[in-house]
């Protein structure tokens, strides 16, 4: 029971730490994505900045963005196994969330966790072989981070990725043989889709789902995704503007660069919030999605570009509904991690 115990608190040990040195690439990103594209102008390709400065903006933020979750990773397998697994786990980071393998699979915040919990077991594990001394010297630069990427990384793209792609086609077709069925139904899956990963393979898959259908001139799903990718950002904001017992100082004032975030339909605003809470946010955010999805879909909100938030408003048909399926599956997130986040106090006791 010990051991048991020991294993879910390094691990929660990890997660605290990763999302630490995470926070500054979120909020740099977050802030300069945010000011660069409330500038942009919507397209067809999403919004586009053309202002020259605006544009150095979004490629800095973006650059947070793409640290981001090997940061996270990194400092997971760093917290687990000390300075050897730091840089293994920020490249199997990387490799998480940007395509790769025959699929072009990307796991998004979700792998690039599993990844470094795994780098730092991995390195732990090796940490114990014993080798002679002048071997020793040169294990933690070139030995321990060389075996880790190798293994696992492969490990990675030819185990782990390749049912995660078949399975996210399958998807796919399940969602294309739901068009023009139960509208309430199918803008409840695309809205879970969205909230579940963030980022990740099935948030993908909704994403190509509703972009296919625009090529046909079908935007019903592609509105009802582009309200849900708001959602989980807002809803965090909201949560730790009202419940500030709930949430630390530093979880407050990332609050308030996922407010901005959620205007610009930036879903990754709320990934630090899920990975130090996932069993309580990540469910809230689920359902609220679903629910802004849902109210979308049987409203016939239109969206006409591959960008969410309100800052797509001028280009949504149906934007009464719009704003308010947004309002509604924001505040059903808000109330659900109000009941079911406890205070600071309690979890510290």
């Amino acid at each position: 029971m010990k051991k048991e115990n020991k294993f879910w608190k390094d691990l929660q040990k990890a997660f605290n730490t990763g999302v630490s040195f995470m926070l500054p690439a979120v909020v740099v990103g977050g802030i300069f994505l945010a000011i660069s594209l409330a500038t942009g102008e919507a397209t067809d390709a999403g919004m586009e900045v053309t202002n020259p400065f605006m544009k150095n903006l979004l490629d800095m933020g973006s650059a947070g963005f793409a640290m981001m979750i090997p940061l996270l990773s990194g400092y997971i397998g760093n917290s687990l196994a000390g300075k050897p697994a730091l840089v293994p786990a920020m490249i199997l980071g990387y490799i998480a969330n940007n395509p790769i393998g025959e699929q072009q699979v990307q796991t998004g915040f979700l792998g690039a966790m599993i990844l470094g919990v795994a780098t730092g077991y991995f390195v732990r594990w090796i940490k114990t072989w014993k080798v002679p001394a002048t071997i020793r010297t040169i294990m933690p630069i070139l030995i321990v981070p060389v075996i880790t990427t190798f293994v696992l990384g492969l490990i990675y793209i030819y185990i782990i990725a390749v049912p995660i792609g078949a399975a996210m086609d399958w998807l796919v077709n399940v969602l294309a043989e739901m068009q023009g069925g139960s509208a309430i139904v199918l803008g409840l899956i695309i809205g879970a889709m969205t909230a579940v990963d963030m980022g990740g393979p099935i948030n993908k898959t909704a994403t190509a789902f509703t972009i296919a259908l625009m090529a046909e001139g079908v935007y019903e799903p592609n509105g009802a995704h582009r309200v849900a990718v708001a959602i989980p950002p807002l809803a965090l904001a909201i949560s730790t503007f009202i419940d500030r017992k709930k949430y630390t100082t530093e979880d407050r004032d990332l609050g308030i660069s996922a407010f901005f975030m959620g205007l610009i339909g930036i879903t990754e605003g709320a990934i630090p919030f899920a990975v130090k809470d996932m069993k309580r946010v990540l469910p809230a955010l689920v359902v609220g999605s679903a629910v802004g999805g849902a109210l979308s879909m049987a409203n016939g909100v239109e969206a006409l570009v591959p960008h969410g938030g309100l800052i797509i408003l001028p280009v949504v048909n149906g934007k009464l509904w719009f704003v308010l399926a947004m309002l509604i599956g924001t505040l059903v997130s808000v109330a659900i991690l109000h009941f079911t986040k406890p205070n600071i106090e309690q979890i510290e006791a």
